[in-house]
């Protein structure tokens, strides 16, 4: 599905890591890891078009990124570090924003799977940091894309929030999808891919 072909990243005219080679394909949940600064959130940027400032080849189905751009926002589903809900809005009315095409039921649906039921209607500004980041993780179980990118997704959530989430996250994997996620802690999945940056970090600066 997505393909880096010789990748670097440059941040405050220092080299965070170069000579990068990787393939993420349908079926498969990626964990990108490495200590903090080594580039994880950067590379996620990247790879979502949000930062386009990078080395090397980024393919998406076989295609350069360049070239089909359109094709591959329509196909990507991506959560940052911060859960990007407004506030001012319920956690009901959040979720319809994201996705405008869902019905009622199945806004209502994906609330009470993520453990939001009886929270519908709270306005966010009444929510905790881990509820705030359910709202936006509610969006997985009405998405339509099959590439997920994900920052740092299990933040400011309990256990049993954190095991629902790999689950969703090996069902997609199984219906075809492909899940790249950064995160401090170990997921718990089984076949889980692991690309760490550490090993491409190099041992020059630029300047």
């Amino acid at each position: 599905m997505l393909e880096l072909r010789d990748f670097s990243c440059e941040r405050d005219n220092r080299l965070l890591f170069a000579g990068l080679h990787a393939s993420f394909s349908a079926g498969e949940i990626w964990h990108i890891e490495g200590p903090n600064g080594v580039g994880k959130t950067s590379l996620l940027r990247q790879l979502t078009g949000i930062s386009r400032e990078f080395g090397g080849e980024l393919l998406w189905q076989g295609r350069p990124i360049n070239s089909c751009r359109y094709d591959f926002a329509s196909a990507l589903l991506y959560i940052g570090h911060q859960p990007g809900i407004k506030t001012a809005l319920t956690a009901r009315e959040n979720l319809r924003g994201y996705c405008p095409d869902a019905s009622a039921s199945q806004v209502e649906q994906a609330l009470t799977e993520i453990g939001l039921y009886g929270f519908e209607d709270v306005g966010c500004y009444r929510l905790s940091a881990g509820q705030l980041r359910r709202v936006a993780l509610a969006r997985l179980a009405l998405s339509t894309q099959p590439m997920w990118m994900l920052d740092e997704p299990f933040t400011a959530l309990d256990i049993q929030a954190v095991a629902a989430l790999e689950q969703r996250f090996v069902e997609h994997a199984a219906s075809g999808g492909c899940v790249i996620m950064t995160t401090h802690q170990k997921p718990h999945i089984d076949s889980l891919k692991v690309l760490a940056l550490g090993e491409y970090i190099p041992e020059v600066s630029l300047g």
